[in-house]
């Protein structure tokens, strides 16, 4: 075996770990979880009671 044979074989093993990371990303049981991810910003958010705008 030389370096050739490594180095496809790290792009094999690379090519396969992205693809199962784009299959879990977009996967439809993780899609609550990245909703309720992206709504953390708004969690804090209180509406002032005085009318007033910040």
């Amino acid at each position: 075996m030389d370096i050739n044979t490594f180095r496809g074989l790290a792009t094999v093993f690379a090519f396969i770990a992205f693809i199962s990371i784009c299959l879990w990303a977009y996967s439809k049981q993780r899609k609550k979880d990245f909703d309720d991810a992206a709504n953390l910003p708004f969690a804090d958010d209180k509406p002032s009671s005085d009318g007033e705008s910040q």
